[in-house]
């Protein structure tokens, strides 16, 4: 199985446009406007991992962390 990758510089639209799994992964995390279609079709679209971590108030690495115990490979980071 391939394995998916998570780039936190790329819009959250872009990012879960056909991964429903990585959708609910930051809805855990509190990314809580993301099931709301109207959000993500607007802030969605120009919103990215790492903008909506700050807005929210997640640490980055706490992100980074779920995602890649999710199977992910996360791409991106300053100093991977």
């Amino acid at each position: 199985m391939e394995q998916k990758i998570a780039d936190i510089n790329k819009s959250i639209y872009s990012l879960c446009h056909n991964d429903d799994n990585l959708k609910e992964i930051l809805y855990d995390l509190g990314f809580k406007d993301i099931i709301k279609p109207g959000m993500m079709n607007t802030a969605g679209r120009f919103m990215t991992l790492k903008k909506g971590a700050k807005m929210k108030h997640i640490p980055l690495s706490t992100i980074i962390l779920a995602l890649k115990e999710s199977g992910y490979k996360v791409i991106g980071v300053d100093n991977e």
